[in-house]
């Protein structure tokens, strides 16, 4: 493999950066377009979404790709995770714009928050959250509290949904500041110190949000803003992995010494990795793993739709201090 030799003038040694992308499993789901991944270390599987065509697949290390839903009624699929039980898959369903079969009906109306078991594809779960407040709605990504409970965020409508086990749902968090045109409110981690991480693709902002009383809402106070921010994936207590796409294409590592009150860039990947409209960030096997989405093509009229896709290795690189 070929290296770029970049001398860092520190202790007097030199660092090697990498001019070549990283390991990527490849598999095959035409028009698929996953953007959502989530990893089940007790089957050794990537679960991908569709924004296409509203399906969920499973994806091995290999690179086999199969059919764990196809449900004719979910439009789109976005954000999965495996639930704390270990035994269902839990998927927001929308159809906010990518969808092969969207209709007038459904179209910037749909927010569900839909189970699966993970063992026979079946639905055990379906809880419609559309009606909770009025306009515009797209379930985007969701994250569980250590009580069960789930959290979804909402791109068009800017709320953030809370679900009970006993599937009880309600508005958890609604302020102004989540308020964007466009896409705003997306990738939602929690943290075990009692509150939610979410980033705003719209205002490229962080916020963090108390558990214990929503209203206590701040701005995470970061060097740079995150515009087109997509997926986070909390490695641990004080570092967060944020997914950037719409053109930027990185993929950063922000580290926090005060509760997230505030948080530094800490590390990033290369350009050289090339990565394709990254979306959302899995853990599996200590390492990071990130879904090409390449919804690009989605929005370029002469694009042939793409068979292939690929779940791609994130290598952070520390940035000077």
């Amino acid at each position: 493999m070929k290296k770029i030799i970049l001398c860092v003038f520190m202790a007097g040694c030199a660092s090697v950066i990498p001019d070549q992308p990283t390991t990527r499993i490849e598999f095959n789901a035409p028009e698929a377009y996953p953007e959502g991944i989530a990893y089940d270390s007790n089957a050794d599987v990537y679960f991908v979404s569709s924004a296409r065509l509203g399906s969920v697949g499973k994806v091995t290390p290999a690179g086999v790709y199969s059919l764990l839903i196809n449900d004719p009624t979910f439009k789109s699929t976005y954000g999965v995770k495996v639930h704390p039980d270990g035994k269902r898959l839990f998927v927001c369903v929308s159809d906010a714009n990518y969808s092969k079969f969207t209709s007038s009906e459904t179209r910037k109306k749909m927010a569900r928050l839909v189970g699966i078991d993970i063992a026979t594809g079946k639905k055990t779960d379906d809880i419609d959250l559309s009606k909770l407040v009025p306009g515009k709605h797209f379930a985007n990504d969701l994250t569980f509290d250590s009580q069960q409970n789930a959290y979804i965020t909402d791109s068009f409508s800017n709320v953030i949904y809370k679900v009970t086990p006993t599937g009880e749902a309600s508005v958890f968090a609604d302020s102004s500041m989540f308020k964007t045109e466009g896409v705003g409110l997306n990738g939602i981690v929690f943290h075990p110190s009692g509150y939610l991480l979410t980033v705003s693709s719209g205002t490229g902002s962080l916020y963090k949000i108390d558990l214990n009383n929503s209203k206590n809402i701040t701005k995470v106070a970061t060097e740079q803003f995150f515009m087109n921010g997509d997926g986070l994936l909390l490695t641990e207590n004080r570092k967060l992995v944020v997914v950037q796409n719409g053109g930027s294409d990185k993929i950063y590592e922000l580290t926090s010494e005060d509760n997230w009150s505030s948080a530094k860039l800490s590390a990033s990947t290369l350009v050289a990795d090339r990565f394709t409209y990254p979306s959302t960030a899995a853990m599996a096997k200590d390492k990071i793993w990130i879904m090409n989405a390449k919804f690009s093509e989605l929005t370029d009229s002469t694009s042939v739709p793409s068979n292939k896709f690929s779940i791609q290795h994130a290598r952070l690189m520390p940035l000077p201090r």
